[in-house]
């Protein structure tokens, strides 16, 4: 009983920590800009001044941080897009990788940015459940479609191209060609299976919630 209570405790606290961490991270880097770039507000004033705009002094420019850190993001990204921008940046990734901690943080948040950017769950139609990698284990997958071409030429039945993603990267993982009737279809949505997966199975969809107490009862 009190092991059971242990892991229900430790599984409450690190879901509420998957969704804390990102809202508060957010929250932090964007305090951080904002604030260190309405600091340059006083600068850009007594510039304007002294080129003869009729500001009062002490004037604070009204949402100078977001203007300057959009502008920031918009010129890295335009740089980053040009052959010599590229190479500058992959400069900078060389140093940072020969800093021990430093290059751990930075892998890790340029991952979890890149699995978001590229993440196209409209190629996806369903989630089933489906034998694998062995008979008797289950997996999560995404059905994106039916195979065609030799795949489906050499198989005996009509095959479904599945996508079954790894954890915490949901852009990788298998693709597997599977016959309709071995493929259980769930009623879950493709949003709450790809959070279903990154989170390892912690962040239950409700369906699946309310299942788990019925078999508790």
């Amino acid at each position: 009983m009190i092991k059971k209570f242990q892991r229900r405790l430790r599984n409450i606290f690190i879901t509420g920590l998957l969704i804390t961490l990102p809202v508060a991270l957010t929250w932090f880097i964007l305090q951080f800009l904002l604030k260190n770039f309405d600091a340059l507000s006083p600068v850009f004033t007594n510039l304007l001044i002294q080129l003869g705009a009729p500001i009062p002094a002490g004037f604070r420019i009204p949402f100078l941080g977001l203007v300057v850190t959009l502008l920031i993001v918009l010129t890295v990204g335009w740089l980053t897009t040009n052959f010599f921008g590229k190479k500058l940046f992959e400069l900078g990734e060389l140093l940072i990788e020969k800093i021990p901690f430093v290059r751990r943080i930075y892998k890790g948040s340029k991952q979890v940015v890149a699995s978001i950017a590229t993440a196209d769950t409209s190629a996806f139609r369903k989630v089933v459940l489906l034998e694998f990698p062995r008979r008797g284990l289950l997996a999560i997958g995404f059905v994106t479609g039916e195979s065609r071409g030799e795949v489906q030429q050499i198989t005996p039945s009509n095959m479904l191209n599945v996508f079954v993603p790894t954890m915490p990267n949901p852009t990788s993982g298998f693709l597997i060609f599977c016959p309709p009737e071995e493929l259980t279809e769930v009623s879950m949505t493709i949003e709450e299976g790809i959070k279903y997966v990154v989170s390892g199975g912690i962040i239950t969809p409700p369906m699946l919630k309310t299942l788990q107490r019925k078999d508790e009862d």
